[in-house]
């Protein structure tokens, strides 16, 4: 596969050609359903969280609005600002010089992609660390913890993945064109831009701390909530309530950090791999030109894993809303229920517990929403 320069620094794009008999996984659906369902369920988790922020008068649940509203705004973001150019691309035969003639296009693309997933993944950890401090040390939380805070490391956040992925235009590392030509990204291939390697390795070194980060704070977030467990006595109100905050919350970021280890995992293992072989996905055009060998049928296959990799890892900017949504509005209630129905806490919390789904069981025989949990 032959390149040329472009206009932008460390940036290469491929000559136009003909990729239509590439591959039967590359069709122009994908994209226009992601961004579709990627906009409708960002934007009804900012309306969501807009108006639960306006109501809470807690800090700590503030806190955690704000995280959670900035997830969705990033994703967003990161949908509206790089979908377009992917569906134009389709649109244009796959050839992506057409509607890139000078490559800044790929340069802008391929900041976008570092930025939004980085900012992902790091928010991701965020809102794990807050909780697990919420959790395991309320006192302190409670005392030093302010939503200017929460502010001050979103935007610290933001501008730290805006930067890293700006080193590639300042000279370290390079974004370049990727099979089947539709998007660009980090290349991890051979390359003459200075410090290409460390630019490739750092960002999944990131993105792989960022998960282990976010399922170590979250099982510590599920400890402290297990010894609260055994350690309350009384089966107040408040207490009740408390409880189901902190199980809304805790079902929420397992929520995000399955879908966050499902979607990322296997690009960020695939960039190690093909950083340590020294391979890029535009040898898959080349591949595909030379059909027939079993070599080649095997190289396709990877070539379709890493399209199916990055296809997952954009597929977290669609279900970080959804997740929001669906645990807190659909499942998160009757999963409280199920909950409460098995806890071991006291013999008193199970007498109530089944009282309680008695009478919800009998308000769903009459028509009644049995889901319906009092105002935090």
């Amino acid at each position: 596969m032959t390149t040329r320069d472009s206009g932008c620094t460390n940036v290469s794009i491929p000559i136009c050609e003909n990729k239509r008999n590439a591959s039967g996984s590359v069709s122009v659906g994908f994209p226009i359903t992601m961004m579709v369902t990627g906009v409708v369920g960002n934007s009804l988790a900012l309306i969501l969280v807009y108006i639960s922020y306006r109501k809470k008068e807690n800090r700590r649940k503030k806190s955690f609005l704000l995280f959670i509203g900035s997830l969705a705004l990033t994703d967003l973001f990161g949908q509206l600002l790089t979908s377009p150019i992917v569906i134009s691309v389709y649109l244009a035969d796959l050839k992506w010089c057409t509607i890139d003639t000078s490559g800044n296009l790929c340069a802008y693309f391929g900041v976008c992609m570092t930025t939004f997933g980085l900012c992902a993944l790091f928010l991701a950890s965020a809102m794990a660390i807050e909780r697990a401090m919420a959790i395991t040390n309320p006192h302190w939380y409670s005392n030093h913890m302010k939503t200017s805070i929460t502010k001050q490391t979103l935007a610290a956040i933001w501008c730290f993945g805006f930067l890293f992925a700006l080193l590639p235009i300042a000279g370290i590392g390079e974004y370049t064109n990727q099979w089947p030509g539709t998007w660009c990204f980090i290349r991890t291939g051979k390359s003459e831009a200075h410090g290409n390697v460390f630019f490739a390795i750092t960002f999944a070194v990131f993105g792989i701390f960022s998960l282990l980060v976010t399922l170590s704070c979250n099982v510590m977030t599920i400890r402290g909530l297990i010894i609260r467990c055994k350690t309350k006595t009384g089966a107040s109100q408040s207490s009740k309530q408390w409880e189901r905050l902190t199980t809304e919350t805790v079902i929420q970021l397992l929520g995000i950090m399955c879908v966050l280890i499902i979607c990322w995992s296997p690009l960020l293992v695939l960039l190690l791999r093909m950083i340590y072989n020294q391979v890029s996905s535009q040898e898959c055009n080349s591949t595909y030109a030379k059909p027939g060998t079993s070599q080649s049928k095997v190289l396709n296959l990877d070539c379709d894993f890493f399209l199916t990799a990055i296809r997952l890892a954009s597929l977290n900017q669609i279900l970080d809303p959804w997740v929001y949504l669906l645990f807190r509005e659909i499942l998160l209630r009757k999963f409280c229920i199920m909950a409460n129905a098995v806890s071991n806490c006291s013999v008193e919390d199970r007498k109530e517990t089944q009282t309680a789904l008695d009478a919800l069981n009998k308000q769903n025989q009459d028509g009644n929403n049995i889901c319906k949990s009092p105002s935090s």
